[in-house]
């Protein structure tokens, strides 16, 4: 098999008949018999289909009129498509049958069995390796955690579970092919070994999916179908949720279960996705979420929680729900959010009454927070590892969340305990702008010398430049720290590949002065889009050109958003399932290549699995699981924006189809991350993470669609994608602190 075109995508792309033709040794007369027997055949073959179809629906309408109107949903619905003249009729025609069950859940409700039923029926149960679904679903996995990953704190993985081919544990035994479809075998069959057709047909994938493969490259794609897709597979995602473990902190799609990280929940799922689900207009289930917000949640619970996370996900999710239910209310409008109504600001009171819990994080004797907080008792708690030091990323990935907050209720203590954080750590006078990834909250020094932009490390980066952005350019003190940080990348973690040189970021696990490492972390590849968002400001790299302030460096940067870009979108193409691994390693010279080093990459991926380019990359099987990351597609997004190269967009398109075609589960089961994305089929994890409906989905839903949705010189998406408004400070607040005095090196001047 063709690891780089697993599906045979191209072979979609063809007439079915175009090489079929009758073969030179085969004389006139045979080939007449048998193609009138072969008529024959076809003709009872479809008489029969015809015949079942007919019937099929006359007990399709019979079991419709019997079902009771009273309790129907409202919002069951089946998803059609008009069909009009132009790009896109193709795919219009293949999705215009799919269905998919909407129902808010009501597991009594004769509806809900119904449906369950059909769907059921209409799932592809016999899919083959290659098929959308393959592999992935066969197999039960029986993954148990005792909570959700810190997906921000450090990279992690779990043993091989039992999803998958090839994974253990007994597989499902395939069902009894139906009698039209061992007929049309028969049928397919004496059309090979007869000889009357030759060449051959290429392979298609067998799917439900009707829009697979109908991109020809002869006409302009649409976008906005693209889109549609994405919102498919949202609905796909959050109705199994909602079905089977509605409430739940995590949701296992395979084993159709939930589990709570605390015993009544904290909202991890469903607060993650409530701009989603605004943002996508799908207000019935926007509904559903806010009825539980305000009925079930609460944050009165005697358990702790990580600062971070609960900071990124749920206090952030709060305020973009707020934010985009006040400034958007045409998107999923619900009435109880109207002004005037109870339910106005229950978004900003919940993340009122939730900060003011997190809030205990910052009372350390340094100011540096606590890794955890206990939500009941308003207390912080030190590190249970990492000899008790918090981690840098996590310590200064807090501060878009409280500023926001701050502005929105005018608290000042917000705004000054999560800003002083970041003065506590320059003070600390890293080199070159590059700060270790531990630090204790008991003094405010750093721990180790550990200097990597992956886990622990990543977002304390991309906060610096967002801190600028949020406050419309007026705190100059961060973006003066993340053009040090950049350089310090330039000379410290930049280098180039060999033999095909690409370049990537390493790692320096010993310090600055020490070896680097050539591992690089998925992790990473959040810097692309970071890089261009900080050279343009937001705005499209032609209108940041035609600013006075546009200089080399901002060309240059740009020159590296661009090759870090091609890397990453190199670490997709080269697994077998087009999906990347959580780490890569890189083949470096023995004498890593500096920055300035003249480097070319190969522009393309030859699919040859015997590529050159494909001796750069090494994946080591530990490392191979997938998780659903967000940040190579949230960088394609930043990408699109800003150069306007439609590239970007097919990259993420090519990518959005290997999630349809590996991590779909069967029977309305949503989609899962993978413990192994570099076998075919790959294997699976049986856990559908947050972020894959609060920031995955999301960026393929931005990245397709028009740019005036959520404009990047507007707004600010935290590092969990929830939007906040850009905003200026005014009297209230300010940046209050300023920088020590340090050599060109960045340390500090005694």
């Amino acid at each position: 098999m063709n690891v780089r075109d697993p599906f045979n995508i191209r072979g979609l792309n063809r007439d079915p008949t175009a090489n079929w033709r009758p073969k030179r040794n085969t004389t006139a007369h045979d080939t007449s018999n048998i193609t009138t027997t072969l008529q024959n055949v076809i003709r009872t073959a479809a008489a029969e289909t015809e015949r079942l179809r007919d019937k099929a629906s006359e007990v399709l309408e019979a079991s419709t009129s019997l079902l009771p109107t009273t309790n129907t949903p409202t919002n069951t619905t089946e998803i059609r498509f008009s069909s009009e003249p132009g790009v896109g009729d193709q795919e219009e025609e293949d999705m215009s049958s799919f269905s998919i069950p909407k129902n808010v859940p009501s597991f009594s409700n004769p509806q809900r069995q119904y449906e369950d039923r059909l769907w059921a029926a209409a799932t592809n149960k016999n899919s083959k390796p290659g098929n959308i679904l393959s592999g992935v679903q066969d197999i039960i996995s029986g993954g148990n955690r005792a909570a959700l990953p810190m997906y921000k704190d450090k990279p992690y993985m779990y043993p091989p579970g039992r999803g998958g081919y090839g994974g253990g544990g007994g597989g499902l035994r395939p069902r009894r092919k139906r009698t039209l479809g061992l007929l049309l075998l028969v049928v397919a069959g004496l059309v090979w070994w007869s000889g009357v057709f030759s060449g051959e047909q290429e392979g298609a994938v067998v799917s439900r999916w009707g829009w697979w493969g109908q991109d020809t490259g002869r006409s302009r794609a649409n976008w906005l179908k693209r889109r549609e897709r994405v919102v498919e597979a949202m609905e796909l995602s959050w109705d199994a949720y909602e079905r089977y473990a509605w409430g739940m902190d995590e949701f296992h799609p395979e084993s159709k279960t939930g589990k709570q990280m605390v015993p009544k929940g904290l909202g991890w799922i469903i607060i993650d996705s409530l701009d989603t689900l605004m943002l996508m207009n799908l207000t019935s289930r926007l509904s559903h979420a806010r009825e539980w917000l305000a009925k079930d949640l609460t944050w009165e619970q005697d358990e702790y929680v990580n600062t971070f996370e609960t900071t990124i996900r749920m206090l952030g999710g709060l305020l973009s729900a707020h934010y985009l239910s006040t400034t958007f209310p045409q998107l999923a409008p619900i009435s109880d959010d109207d002004p005037g109504k109870p339910g106005e600001d229950l978004y900003l009171e919940k993340a009122k009454d939730l900060a003011d819990r997190l809030m205990a994080a910052f009372d350390s004797p340094s100011g540096i927070p606590y890794a955890s907080v206990n939500l009941k008792e308003f207390k912080g708690i030190i590190s249970h590892a990492d000899s008790g030091a918090s981690s840098t990323a996590e310590t200064t990935t807090l501060q878009l969340e409280f500023k926001y907050l701050a502005k929105l209720t005018g608290e000042k203590d917000f705004w000054d305990k999560a800003e002083k954080v970041i003065q506590l750590v320059d003070d600390n006078g890293a080199q070159d702008g590059l700060v270790p990834i531990f630090i204790f909250a008991t003094t405010g020094k750093f721990h180790g010398e550990n200097i990597r932009l992956g886990s622990r490390g990543d977002s304390y980066y991309e906060y610096l430049i967002k801190q600028y952005l949020q406050t419309n350019k007026k705190e100059p003190i961060y973006q003066e720290m993340w053009d040090e940080a950049l350089q310090g990348v330039r000379k410290h973690l930049i280098t180039y590949t060999e033999p095909s040189q690409f370049t990537i970021i390493g790692e320096r696990p010993s310090g600055l002065s020490n070896e680097l490492s050539p591992k690089m972390d998925h992790l990473v590849c959040f810097m692309p889009g970071t890089i261009a968002l900080a050279a343009t400001g937001g705005l499209t790299e032609k209108e940041a050109r035609g600013l006075p302030t546009w200089t080399d460096k901002n060309e240059a940067d740009m020159q590296l958003a661009r090759e870090l870009m091609h890397t990453c979108w190199g670490m997709y193409k080269y697994m077998a399932t087009g999906l990347a691994a959580e780490i890569t390693y890189f083949n470096l010279p023995k004498e890593p290549l500096p920055a300035s080093a003249p480097h070319q990459a190969p522009a393309e991926f030859d699919p040859d699995p015997e590529a050159e380019w494909r001796k750069d990359f090494d994946v080591k099987p530990q490392d191979s699981h997938n998780l659903q990351r967000p940040e190579t597609v949230e960088s394609l997004f930043y990408m699109w924006r800003i150069t306007g190269e439609e590239k970007y967009r097919d990259w993420g398109w090519e990518m959005f189809k290997s999630f349809m075609n590996y991590t779909a589960v069967e029977d309305g089961g949503g989609f899962t991350s993978l413990s192994n994305a570099n076998i075919i089929p790959p294997r699976t994890r049986d856990n559908m993470e947050s972020f894959w409906l609060a920031e995955t989905l999301k960026y393929f839903y931005l990245l397709f669609s028009p740019n005036d949705l959520l404009p990047l010189d507007k707004i600010v998406f935290n590092t969990e994608a929830h939007p906040f408004p850009r905003f200026d400070m005014g009297p209230l607040f300010s940046t209050g602190w300023k920088r020590k005095p340090r050599d060109a090196a960045g340390k500090l001047v005694e």
